[in-house]
């Protein structure tokens, strides 16, 4: 397609027919599954209907617009206007006045109508194109709780979240990104609860990106988080609504993009990306346990393989004879240092991951889980590892499939390597300092201005109630207080169930 500068496509159409087909078809050239259907209305007035093939819904362009208008029906004193306005019975139907307006409708699949003598084109609603159904999220499952997800038609999605939350307090403001794609993004948040501070600063953000596409929700992240050099994730990306619509209840902001199905949601904490939906799905109890054991294992997938590399470099005294002992004849054959061996199986346990998550899902799993097992195995007997080392790198794998959020997940592992380092340099010593350093680094950082790791810095003694656990739900009758003005309530006082009916004391 023909692409003329933005001063030529914001031109007025003309009354001359055959002078607007000559600019469209200018732009259109070369471009086969665009149509150009000439017909007369009424058989005296000639129209030319625009459409792309495959965006458009023919069965109802013949129906409703090609047969009504052809039709030789006596229309006296009627103008082609008022002719349009009496037989096409669609319910979208309107006016566009410029050739970009005219691109914009056709890209979509909304066919335009152009009539001779006049100024303006009309844009029909007839917009048709396949879709995915509706399917379970498969990288967010869950034992309890919706499965439904976002897909990559941006109307389905914005629907899914109005079936969530049915009050108009639910706000949804559209722009358009990238200068070929033009894609939809929308932002959505509560009045009343989204500070208004936080809602221009996200349009801001977004208004400032210019770039020739968006193909994906990940071309947003990148452009609009607050340090694009930390690996640690300052937006949330989910394919589940029902995360998207607790979020928007708790005051933040969602951003929709037209194509994906991941959405992203803004501001965040270092906490919230260890939180599951699900924790909100079964009793609190189950929960807080749940949520406890997953801190504990994120720790271990960051500091595991370093703490057996220093301990066994520099700190054997800190280990019970019986397993030093152990340990030394398990690594007796082993030709490397400790840290050379860590690394070796970490790298070689990183690529079988990856490998099991970009092969078919038939073999993805098979190669991921047998692959371990015959390397490790093989490398034990081989004398390239030790026994430890081996059962060191499956629970931290382990440990890291634990973290809810693959991004966050990826930050850790990320991580883990430099501190091995350290570990190998300076023992114990040199996890402390890459530990203070990952701490300091998560004080300093933001996301959309807030601190990433409220409420514990700063501390926030309402907020703590879901934070390392999960209070029962008639505990927690406060919101997050994330920026500026809030709505502090959520629920009414008093919601303990209280079946016997006396007054607590």
């Amino acid at each position: 397609m023909k692409q003329l500068p933005v001063a030529e496509q914001q031109v007025l159409l003309s009354s001359d027919l055959d002078e607007n087909l000559q600019v469209l078809r200018s732009m259109y050239q070369d471009c086969f599954d665009v149509a150009f259907r000439t017909f007369l209305i009424s058989g005296q007035t000639k129209a030319v209907l625009v459409y792309v093939e495959g965006l458009s819904n023919i069965e109802e362009i013949d129906n409703h617009v090609l047969t009504p208008l052809m039709s030789e029906t006596e229309e006296k004193g009627l103008s082609p206007r008022e002719m349009l306005e009496k037989k096409i019975h669609i319910s979208k139907m309107k006016e566009v006045r410029t050739v970009a307006d005219c691109i914009e409708n056709i890209s979509v699949g909304n066919p335009i109508l152009l009539v001779q003598q006049e100024m303006s084109g009309f844009a029909l609603g007839l917009a048709k194109w396949e879709k995915r159904a509706i399917e379970e999220p498969t990288a967010e499952n869950v034992v309890r709780g919706p499965r439904e997800g976002f897909v990559e038609t941006l109307g389905v999605n914005t629907s899914l979240l109005r079936r969530k939350i049915k009050s108009p307090a639910l706000k949804m403001n559209s722009m358009k990104i990238g200068k070929y794609t033009s894609t939809h993004v929308v932002i959505a948040y509560i009045e009343g609860l989204a500070d208004q501070t936080l809602i221009e600063e996200v349009k801001n953000r977004l208004q400032r990106i210019e770039i020739d596409s968006v193909l994906e929700s990940g071309y947003i992240e990148e452009l609009i988080e607050d340090n694009p050099y930390s690996p640690f994730p300052q937006l949330i990306n989910t394919e589940r609504p029902d995360v998207a619509a607790a979020n928007l209840l708790e005051g933040r902001v969602v951003i929709l993009v037209d194509g994906t199905p991941f959405v992203l949601i803004a501001p965040i904490s270092f906490f919230s990306l260890l939180q599951s939906s699900e924790d909100y799905y079964q009793r609190f109890l189950i929960s807080s346990a749940i949520r406890l054991l997953r801190f504990a294992f994120m720790v271990f997938s960051l500091i595991l393989p370093s703490l057996y590399v220093a301990v066994l470099t520099y700190h054997q005294e800190m280990v019970p004879t019986t397993l030093l002992i152990s340990a030394a004849s398990s690594r007796e054959s082993v030709p490397f240092p400790a840290l050379v061996e860590a690394l070796l199986m970490e790298i070689t346990f990183e690529a079988l991951r990856e490998a099991g998550v970009r092969l078919p899902k038939q073999v993805g799993a098979a190669v991921s889980i047998v692959g371990a097992l015959v390397i490790g195995q093989a490398a034990v007997q081989a004398g390239l590892v030790s026994a430890p080392m081996v059962i060191v790198v499956a629970i931290t794998g382990i440990s890291s499939f634990m973290v809810p959020h693959y991004t966050q997940g990826i930050a850790l592992r990320m991580l883990r390597f430099p501190i091995m380092f350290l570990a190998g340099l300076l023992g114990l010593l040199g996890i402390m300092l890459g530990i203070i350093a990952i701490v300091v680094h998560l004080c300093a950082l933001r996301s959309f201005g807030v601190p990433y790791l409220t409420p514990i810095a700063p501390m926030k003694g309402r907020e703590l109630k879901d934070t390392l656990i999960r209070a029962p739900w008639w505990m927690m009758n406060t919101r997050p207080h994330l920026t500026g003005e809030f709505n502090q309530y959520r629920q009414s006082p008093g919601q303990k169930p209280n079946p016997s009916g006396k007054d607590e004391q």
